[in-house]
């Protein structure tokens, strides 16, 4: 029987959403992975969102080919960046992590970043990874761990932004702090020769405290968080105000400071 994602998406799609994805890119993001990639690999990127990094990694493998998976409502976007920046040895299209579409053994490296603590099964995905994977090859991914998000200055608001958000990923099917399960999950997975490691996204700027803030400021709003929340009888619109109030007062302090750590995995496939 066909597997079917059983978590939904917490963020959704809505356009602060995308904006907010959209700044992500191969060395931001996936930096732990890009030492391991030569130019005639063949590389699948799961869950790949607005296409950013994906577009990237097909400019580190040039004599290569790189698939994007997502689903079918953001990937116009993610050729649409492709095509602007020229790329061609890419391709995007519409699938399920839990079941993929290939067949076993035919890429050098499969590679997800946030996904899997958006997925009902995240062992299964990792299999599928695994799977797909040739002898030898690369299974990488990132997540993060909402719970040890950390800012300055202290806001009662952003500390309710953040159990709210715990809530509504758990109401979805997912779990926000994947980052620290990410390696057990990858043993459970047959996964070998697990290397581990951690990085940091940090927001210190003027235009990177504000980017963040505004993001978030919206997002809290208009997302599906947003409506999640509601719907899901979790938050009401007044909670919701707070918390983008909160957003949007914490962007405006000069001495603004956000870090958000994750955990990184490699695999090398036997």
């Amino acid at each position: 029987m066909p597997q079917v994602e059983s978590a939904v998406y917490s963020h959704g799609h809505h356009a602060s959403v995308i904006r907010n994805h959209s700044q992500r890119t191969a060395k931001n993001s996936m930096a732990f992975l890009l030492p391991h990639l030569k130019p005639s690999m063949k590389v699948l990127d799961l869950g790949c969102g607005p296409g950013s990094i994906t577009t990237d990694l097909a400019e580190y493998v040039p004599e290569g080919h790189v698939v994007g998976l997502d689903r079918a409502v953001i990937l116009d976007q993610a050729r649409e960046l492709a095509s602007s920046r020229g790329v061609t040895n890419i391709e995007f299209i519409d699938g399920d992590a839990n079941e993929l579409p290939f067949e076993s053994g035919t890429f050098d490296v499969c590679c997800c970043h946030q996904l899997l603590q958006h997925v009902g099964n995240p062992i299964l995905v990792l299999e599928e990874m695994r799977r797909v994977v040739k002898p030898g090859g690369i299974i990488a991914a990132r997540e993060a761990d909402y719970s040890v998000f950390s800012w300055y200055p202290e806001s009662r608001g952003l500390s309710e932004w953040q159990e709210l958000y715990d809530r509504v990923a758990r109401h979805n099917g997912g779990e926000p702090n994947a980052g620290k399960f990410l390696h057990v999950w990858a043993r459970k997975a047959g996964l070998s020769e697990i290397q581990c490691s951690v990085s940091n996204w940090c927001f210190s700027t003027d235009e990177e405290v504000r980017w963040w803030s505004d993001s978030w400021k919206d997002r809290a709003l208009h997302s599906s968080f947003a409506t999640t929340a509601l719907e899901g009888g979790l938050a009401k619109m007044e909670d919701l105000e707070r918390v983008s109030e909160a957003w949007k007062q914490w962007g405006e302090d000069q001495d603004a400071w956000l870090s958000i750590p994750s955990a990184e995995i490699l695999s090398f496939k036997k």
